[in-house]
């Protein structure tokens, strides 16, 4: 028989900051009429007590007029929009309160039945940027054991999960006060703190540890909160007792907060690799033990149309391994690594990700019974060797565009994943997926400026007879040096050369496209036979006017290019003179036979434009 020894009792400021001690609770009966009530039910709605019991819960949850059963409006819930979840009660002002709702059934004695509502505000949680319908989820799913005593402190309701808080079977709990079933100095101290809640009227939150054979020998800390339940008279039915998991809640925070964080840690990058394997080191181990990002071939490379869920009935789109960690080291869960194709098996949970752009959970992965794997032995026998024994697939989603997807892997951590997992794991790949999506942005972006940079550069110089040229452009910044910048060799009457060098302020397609019609205008003003400083002049009056046309009222332009620099210099053979202008750019170097390099003294003009 499971025992239970409890440890220490003892008040803790931080368990008061828990969301369950802010939470309102009210008992309902079978047929959905208040039977009690509490001070934080009379905050939330601003009904007391001597207002509600006795009543319809439609009084204050508006949804439960159309269900004639508390059992029935479970169920109407389940299926208009899942259970437990969001909701909206009726203040006392007339105003609607969104709050997080979830029924717990609770046993009597002889069969009887009652059921708790428990309500928290999402409006007021504390927190972060995690949306209030994540937060509100995770506490409508989070386990809570619940148990409700009389004011002689006599358990009169409880539910199934306080036993596997504790260890005490349910008959043996019914009746009894819990100095009764757990004779010691910390049951007495306990129910200390219950009758502080009944005389007060007021809700205390203690930390408890509970010494628990199925916890492999551990000691493992709960937070109990004690609600005075009132009724009509607004004096105590009893106290309710609300016993929740320390060490699951305290990861359920460290998720949400990892979450609340992952856009700023994986916005850095513009890099789709390096954000990709950003977001598998995030989720390692405070998600998973295993887990990979899978990003379809065109998002790394810029090129090619996005896929679309639903548009993979026939050919399956390509997917290359862009991250992936693991507790273990050397990620011995992966068959492939970063920048390798993954195939997707065509009957499996992947293939019905691409299809659907649902997320899937497989609780407990059996590799016999799992034919997708079973079929494919090297699969299996990683499968197995590795102990992958639940997984969740969660697609890469933008503006209805799959970008990829991730997945989440448990080995050694023996319980597997559920839907409490998966909404975490749904929000942390969705803010994830900003950065992937501006990462791509860019890669596609860079991608076409390159292209368009390389076509409007001079593919082969030519000095004419008296220079011999060559080039070679290597931009300084390797990530941001695809842009505006452009030289070129033009040939003159007379033997005469013009050398010119300029960079358009910016980087990307715009700053690119503005390079090609300054080439084009020092070209055309080439052949007019003008001097340095009258082409940048005149070439100066054409970013003017470029930058006039760009000229918009429209709040979301952003505008491009905004200015250049430039150096123009001719050369003639028969004189060995040459002349030289800059508007704003650096002056050249002037090599001589011995390798020496000088820079000529030239003044500097203002940028053009």
């Amino acid at each position: 028989m499971t025992t239970v020894s409890i440890r220490e009792v003892t008040f803790s400021e931080q368990l008061n900051r828990l969301d369950i001690c802010d939470t309102a609770f009210a008992l309902l009966d079978e047929q959905g009429t208040v039977t009690g009530w509490t001070q934080a039910a009379e905050r939330l709605v601003g009904y007391s007590a001597g207002d509600v019991v006795g009543r319809s819960a439609g009084l204050v949850l508006p949804s439960f007029h159309d269900a004639r059963t508390t059992s029935a409006f479970i169920e109407q819930c389940r299926v208009e929009n899942g259970w437990p979840g969001a909701t909206a009660l009726r203040h006392r002002d007339g105003r609607m309160v969104d709050v997080s709702l979830r029924i717990t059934m609770l046993h009597g004695r002889d069969g009887t039945a009652r059921w708790l509502a428990s309500l928290t505000d999402t409006g007021s949680l504390s927190g972060d940027a995690v949306s209030e319908t994540v937060r509100g989820s995770l506490l409508a799913h989070a386990p809570i054991g619940v148990v409700v005593r009389d004011p002689q402190l006599r358990c009169v309701l409880v539910n199934d999960v306080i036993g596997e808080h504790d260890g005490i079977p349910r008959d043996r709990r019914l009746g009894r006060r819990l100095a009764d079933v757990l004779p010691s100095a910390k049951a007495e101290a306990l129910e200390s703190v219950m009758r502080q809640v009944l005389h007060g009227g007021s809700t205390k939150v203690h930390e408890y540890r509970a010494w628990l054979p199925t916890r492999q020998g551990r000691q493992h800390p709960f937070a109990a909160s004690f609600h005075c339940i009132q009724g009509a008279d607004g004096e105590p039915l009893g106290v309710c007792v609300i016993s929740a998991d320390v060490t699951e809640g305290r990861r359920t925070r460290e998720c949400l907060t990892a979450v609340s964080e992952a856009r700023t840690r994986l916005g850095g990058s513009l890099d789709v690799m390096r954000a990709s394997q950003a977001l598998a080191d995030l989720a390692v181990p405070l998600f998973a033990d295993y887990v990979s990002v899978d990003l379809e071939q065109s998002v790394q490379i810029g090129e090619g149309p996005p896929v679309h869920p639903g548009t993979t009935a026939g050919r399956l789109p390509v997917f290359r391994r862009a991250g992936q960690a693991s507790i273990h080291p050397g990620v011995p869960e992966s068959a492939w690594t970063r920048g390798e194709p993954v195939p997707v098996p065509p009957a499996s949970p992947f293939a019905a990700v691409l299809r659907t752009g649902r997320p899937q959970l497989e609780r407990n992965l059996d590799v016999a019974s799992s034919p997708w794997i079973d079929r494919r032995p090297a699969l299996a026998r990683r499968f197995q060797e590795n102990g992958m024994h639940s997984l969740m697939i969660v697609p890469v989603r933008v503006r209805h565009a799959l970008l990829g997807v991730v997945i989440f892997v448990r080995t050694e951590n023996p319980v597997p994943f559920d839907e409490v997992d998966l909404l975490l794991a749904e929000e942390l790949v969705g803010r994830a997926a900003q950065a992937l999506d501006n990462a791509r942005q860019y890669v596609r972006e860079h991608t076409a400026a390159l292209a368009l940079q390389r076509n409007l550069l001079p593919r082969r110089l030519t000095g004419g007879t008296a220079v011999e040229a060559a080039s070679r452009y290597l931009p300084a910044d390797m990530d941001h040096g695809v842009g505006g910048d452009w030289f070129d060799v033009i040939p003159l009457s007379g033997a005469r050369v013009a050398l010119v060098v300029g960079d358009v302020v910016g980087h990307g397609l715009h700053a690119a496209a503005t390079m090609g019609t300054l080439r084009t205008a020092v070209r055309t003003l080439a052949d007019m036979e003008l001097p340095p400083e009258e082409v940048l002049a005149h070439l100066d009056d054409t970013v003017q006017r470029l930058a006039d046309e760009e000229d918009c009222d429209d709040p979301d332009w952003a505008p491009g290019a905004a200015g250049a620099t430039c150096l123009y210099a001719i050369y003639d053979p028969a004189t060995r003179v040459c002349t030289m202008a800059r508007a704003g750019h650096l002056p050249p170097a002037i090599i001589d036979p011995r390798g020496q390099a000088t820079f000529p003294d030239l003044p500097s003009g203002p940028p053009l434009g």
